[in-house]
């Protein structure tokens, strides 16, 4: 992954941020007053506020450090999404049934980590790029088999015979990078030292 640092933006400053997704939606208004909708995103992207999370001279002293390692914009990193980083509900524990991947066909070995928002046709799959090492599980017809986690993937060892329902469960991280170049940071009294922190989800 070009310009990525394979290291996790500080826990105790990211757990605090404020943002979430969003979405590009073209809307043009026609004479009769109907509306002509489009989406040129298939993917939505998020961006985030750390700032809430500098809380003291050492957040802001770690957070300054984190910045210059990253040489700001330019590498990407780690970011695990206070509300959204498990594969079941906030107040669960992933389990290998959360989220069905696909069924085996007797011959694919390999399967996509995804998260699915929404139900029926209308809902949409994330790929997950980042699984959190040591908390990916996962099962073949609601059964443990024995599987390696390459990237955004889990390779099992026996391909799943056909019809097979192929799940998993996990926690993940964002690919992120700084939205900014330059971090505002004021000297006199600690409140408002960072005033905003941007974040934004890349894609990879």
């Amino acid at each position: 992954m070009s310009g990525f640092h394979d290291v996790r933006f500080p826990l105790s400053i990211g757990l605090h941020a404020r943002g979430g997704p969003e979405r590009r939606t073209e809307i043009v208004t026609l004479a009769s007053g109907a509306e002509e909708r489009n989406s040129p995103w298939a993917d939505s992207r998020r961006r985030w506020d750390a700032a809430p999370g500098v809380r003291t001279r050492d957040d802001l002293a770690a957070l300054i450090a984190f910045f210059e390692a990253r040489r700001g914009r330019l590498h990407a990193f780690r970011f695990t999404d206070p509300m959204d980083h498990l594969s079941c509900l906030p107040s669960g524990v992933p389990s290998a049934l959360d989220q069905l991947l696909g069924e085996g066909d007797g011959a694919r070995t390999a399967f996509d980590l995804v998260k699915r928002y929404g139900a029926g046709e209308t809902g949409w799959l994330r790929r997950v790029r980042l699984p959190v090492e040591g908390s990916v599980l996962a099962a073949v017809d609601g059964e443990a088999a024995a599987f390696s986690v390459e990237g955004g993937q889990i390779v099992f060892d026996v391909p799943p015979p056909p019809g097979a329902p192929v799940t998993a469960g996990f926690r993940f991280d964002c690919p992120a990078r700084f939205d900014t170049d330059r971090l505002d940071i004021a000297a006199e009294g600690f409140a408002g030292a960072a005033p905003s922190v941007p974040l934004v989800e890349v894609r990879v």
